[in-house]
């Protein structure tokens, strides 16, 4: 079987980059090694950017009706309410859509999956990597069973275990964030409100910290509990339910149901490098995080959008394969200070808030970047987000998106525009913006600023800007 790329892993990495790719005309097989999506609901937490996102790939408007705002948490002792916790600070004003939102991982890649289905992608479930050839024009993969797939580029999304990663011999530098085991479950619970995330800190012989949050959109909550170091946490039906009778003042059969458990070492590692000639690392393959602010599942979609528009630029003759390698020198040193963050927020050196929101997170040391304002009049420079307005009755963001680039005007004195054959938005005045004329990449980065158009065009003919419209 011949396709342009192969994406190995199913979860919201692949995913996304298959919706990305389909929506660009690129023929790209998502395989996964397990007979299903990932049944439990571990990246719980969508942040602000990654809304951004969902809404340009089509599913925001599922996302929100799936899910729902984080509660407040509830101390518990001794079965009683001692007082709220807030998990965050409050959130300051910006312009994204609805974030932080929780949804269940699994529900989330159950909505991604129906999105790539629409768009005509598919999913070749039961099928595992066990070997990855390159050569000049392309990859070839080998599976456990079945016929091997031939592609023109590969990408790894097979998580922090990834084969892929493995297989090309590429290393990862790390730590352990926690030495103490933590488990996670998604269970159902009699007798328990679902207006708190329940918390209850570690007393008695136990001695272990337990905490049960309602699941936004379903009747589940999930159970996270932490052990002593060494500990192998039990993981059965009745070794949970022991877990939370000793541990809140709920009896062991008020946890009617475990729908879903696993264990794990909170850990943080970097891949030593994001791409091995024509196969790429995105997600959990390139990047673990602990759980802690949310970070992991965000900056993995993210990865995905980089990457999605980069690669059907090459694939469609737009841009040359040099496009390519800006894919690592922009992910890999995010993916660094989101695990920096998602480690200072589990040792409660740093509070979730706006720095977890990844609104702020740019690309201004990319080689894509072009800031040629000598005093930019606002706060916006080239790399950073493109931030949300209206303009003449539309918001920036519909006329954003889609897999094109988009040139926008902001101010009366930016003179004439290059006919780059690409949507055009004019602003009369924006206090983000100030003034100027910013070429907006397909992912919503501003990639080109000036005063003026003076010098566009060049960028855009290296990029293959005008030819993506």
């Amino acid at each position: 079987m011949h396709t342009d790329v192969l994406i190995v892993g199913a979860g919201p990495t692949g995913l996304a980059l298959g919706i990305d790719l389909a929506r660009r005309g690129v023929a790209a097989l998502v395989v996964e090694k397990a007979d299903k999506l990932f049944p439990g609901s571990r990246g719980k937490g969508i942040q602000p950017r990654t809304m951004e996102v969902f809404e340009d790939l089509g599913v925001l408007e599922e996302i929100r009706a799936a899910g729902g705002t984080y509660p407040v948490g509830m101390i518990w002792q001794d079965g009683r309410q001692l007082g709220e916790h807030h998990m965050a600070d409050p959130a300051e004003s910006d312009d994204g859509p609805l974030g932080p939102w929780m949804v269940p991982q699994w529900r989330t890649q159950e909505i991604l999956l129906s999105r790539l289905e629409e768009l005509g992608g598919r999913v070749g479930f039961g099928r595992e990597v066990v070997g990855l050839d390159q050569d000049a024009d392309g990859v070839t993969a080998r599976f456990a069973s079945g016929e091997p797939v031939r592609a023109r580029y590969a990408v790894a999304a097979d998580g922090g275990r990834s084969a892929v990663r493995r297989a090309l011999g590429i290393g990862m530098t790390g730590e352990t964030v926690d030495p103490q085991p933590t488990l996670v479950a998604d269970v159902r619970v009699s007798g328990l409100g679902r207006e708190y995330w329940h918390l209850f800190p570690p007393a008695g012989e136990d001695g272990g910290f337990l905490a049960l949050c309602p699941l936004a959109g379903t009747e589940d909550f999930q159970l996270v509990a932490r052990f002593p170091q060494d500990t192998d946490p039990d993981l059965s039906a009745e070794g949970i339910r022991k877990v939370v009778a000793a541990r809140s003042h709920l009896a062991a059969e008020d946890v009617t149901q475990v729908r879903w458990a696993s264990d794990f070492r909170p850990r943080t590692a970097l891949a030593d490098r994001f791409r091995a000639g024509r196969v790429f690392l995105a997600g959990d393959a390139a990047h673990i995080h602990s759980p802690a602010g949310g970070q992991g599942l965000n900056t993995s979609v993210q990865d995905a959008y980089n990457l999605g528009w980069k690669l059907g630029a090459v694939l469609g003759g737009d841009a040359p394969a040099a496009l390519l390698d800006s894919y690592e020198a922009e992910r890999r040193p995010v993916a660094a200070d989101m695990l920096g963050l998602s480690t200072r927020v589990h040792r409660g050196e740093t509070r979730r808030g706006a720095a977890t929101s990844q609104l702020g997170l740019g690309y201004p040391r990319s080689p894509l970047t072009e800031e040629t304002r000598p005093a930019p009049s606002g706060t916006v420079r080239a790399g950073d987000r493109a931030p949300d307005a209206e303009a003449d009755g539309t918001r920036l963001f519909d006329i954003f998106r889609g897999p094109h680039w988009t040139l926008l005007a902001v101010g009366p004195d930016t003179g004439p525009l290059p006919a780059l054959g690409v949507p055009v938005a004019r602003l009369a005045a924006h206090d983000a913006y100030g003034t100027g004329v910013f070429l907006v990449r397909p992912d919503g980065y501003v990639g080109w600023a000036g005063e003026t158009a003076e010098g566009l065009t060049g960028y855009a003919d290296r990029l293959g800007a005008a030819a993506q419209a």
